[in-house]
């Protein structure tokens, strides 16, 4: 097997690179595998790309990226049992699951993918289960109405996950392309808050009942949107706001909280659950299922198996597929057009 591997990487003027490194050594509980798909995460991964063009650091090193891709195992660590050579998998996890033409990741960060789902599906994997978390926290009932604010990749797949959970799913967004793939994933009511009122039409969509639960899915100053979000939720006799509110996305937010938020609950919603960011965990340990049902395996589980019974699809989502070597450009258009491409999947 190759010493060395390519991988995509920024530099500190914020610009994108294909470069050649070592491939990290194989560690006990551990997989290697050949990547065949990364998808790339424009909020997570491309949000701090203006601010490094503006104040560059030209003497910064490239740094590697991607959390997010899907291939077949070509080796695997001591004390691995869940995976043999030649098994295909879907893989996460920053620092591992990198835009490269070789990967090594943790075995509880890596999934078998069906045979019935493409590389570039499982790329998805990893969103898939953030949204999917958020969801969760968010408690949907059937009939509930549900917004989802920001229709980047994990808004898209939570509104999906939204709607199979039985609720009237509304989302918000100001780009035109994203609202028409929201269209074609399910969302019954896309908003394009540059042309209307979004608080009014929350009200007309959920027939005066107001929101019961939101999703606020994207970065940066949130406090606007944040404060239309409020004011779109369903309000008590006595009259305070009622409902549910998670921020999945790293937005900033300053709101007064008590008798100015009345009684909603706002909960924060941290990637794909349980196990994520525990090395013991991620390496083979486990949690008692009884007590920890959900956890990120168990999440990236039920993803690839509702894309399979073609309950959530992601086709959609995908606007570009380019090969590692033209990767650097369709990065560079997430971050200077993103009114013009959504889901970029890597073909190393």
């Amino acid at each position: 097997m190759s010493v060395v591997r390519q991988v995509l990487a920024i530099d500190g003027r914020g610009e994108f690179m294909v470069v050649e490194e070592p491939v990290p050594a194989l560690r006990p509980g551990q997989i290697r595998l050949r990547v065949r798909a990364s998808l790339v995460s424009p909020g997570t991964e491309l949000g701090g790309v203006p601010r490094r063009r503006a104040h560059p650091e030209p003497d910064a090193p490239p740094q590697p990226f991607g959390y997010a891709n899907a291939g077949d195992v070509v080796a695997i660590g001591e004390g691995v049992t869940r995976f043999r050579v030649g098994d295909r998998v879907a893989c996460m996890g920053g620092g591992y699951a990198l835009h490269a033409t070789e990967a090594v990741v943790p075995q509880n960060l890596a999934i078998p993918l069906p045979d019935a789902l493409s590389y570039a599906q499982g790329s998805f994997a990893h969103l898939a289960a953030t949204a999917l978390h958020a969801v969760r926290r968010a408690a949907p009932e059937i009939g509930e109405h549900f917004l989802v604010v920001g229709l980047g990749l994990v808004g898209q797949l939570a509104l999906q996950f939204a709607r199979l959970a039985g609720t009237h799913v509304m989302a918000w967004d100001r780009l035109p392309l994203r609202l028409e793939i929201a269209r074609q994933g399910g969302c019954d009511r896309p908003v394009n808050v540059t042309e209307e009122d979004p608080v009014a039409a929350a009200a007309a969509f959920s027939r005066g009942h107001g929101i019961d639960a939101s999703i606020l899915a994207f970065g940066g100053d949130g406090t606007e949107a944040f404060r239309q979000v409020v004011r779109a939720h369903k309000v008590a006799p006595d009259p305070h706001q009622m409902g549910r509110i998670v921020i999945v996305g790293g937005c900033t937010i300053q709101h007064q909280f008590a008798a100015a938020l009345g009684n909603l609950d706002v909960r924060s919603a941290a990637r794909t659950g349980p196990g994520y960011h525990d090395d013991p965990w991620e390496h083979g340990a486990d949690y008692p299922s009884v007590f920890v049902p959900w956890n990120t395996q168990r999440n990236l589980e039920e993803c690839l198996r509702f894309m399979e019974e073609g309950r959530i699809d992601v086709g959609p989502l995908i606007t570009h597929q380019v090969p590692l070597g033209d990767a650097p450009a369709a990065c560079d258009k997430l971050v200077t057009a993103p009114g013009e491409a959504l889901g970029v999947v890597i073909e190393p």
